[in-house]
Formats: C-alpha cells, sequence, structure tokens
C-alpha cells in the first residue's frame, strides 16, 4: 500500500481532534440558522393559498383541537409557541395556528 494513501494513527488521531474542536461551532451555527427562520404572515400568498390564520379559534373550517401543534407537518418542538412547517419550507408558523392543510398526528 502506498503511503499517500493509508493513514497513520497519529493522522486519524489529529482528524478527530480537529472533529471535536468544530463540532460545537457547526451546532451553533445549526441553531442559530433554525432561530433565523423569518414568521409567516398571513398576509403572504402562499399562506393565502392554504387559508393559514394565526389562530385556529378564528379559521372556518377548522375542527376543535386542530392546530399548528396538532398537525403532523408541524416542526416545532413540544411545547413551543411556533417553529416551522413543512408546506412553507424556511418559515416558522405560530403552533396556535391553522391552514387548510392540516392532517393529524399518527
Amino acid at each position: 500500500m502506498s503511503r499517500a494513501n493509508s493513514f497513520s494513527r497519529r493522522g486519524l488521531l489529529r482528524r478527530i481532534a480537529l472533529g471535536l474542536l468544530l463540532a460545537p461551532l457547526a451546532a451553533r451555527s445549526v441553531r442559530r440558522a433554525r432561530a433565523a427562520a423569518p414568521l409567516l404572515s398571513p398576509q403572504a400568498p402562499e399562506a393565502k393559498a392554504v387559508q393559514y390564520t394565526e389562530d385556529a379559534r378564528t379559521a372556518k373550517g377548522a375542527q376543535p383541537g386542530s392546530n399548528c401543534a396538532s398537525c403532523a407537518l408541524y416542526q416545532g418542538s413540544y411545547g413551543s409557541s411556533q417553529g416551522g412547517c413543512q408546506v412553507f419550507p424556511g418559515k416558522e408558523v405560530k403552533a396556535a395556528g391553522w391552514c387548510s392543510s392540516w392532517a393529524p398526528q399518527m
């Protein structure tokens, strides 16, 4: 085997150490990117297309208990006031909101 293709133990340990040093920086940048997602406006064209509202109690056609937090497409963490939605990539929706794409969680 050629020297260029083989890994030395010392080289492997250096790469592992570098990875461990950079992991917290990568995690922090991912958290910042997730936190920087703008809140979807009910007046946005994509929101109007699916009748999105920030309060499910005011939505026409919303069943009791159906809101973004109880939707299968909602990506926010449990108990959060807002989070991501698969219908609106790159934007966050209110957990108390509702749209016509609502689907029950399984």
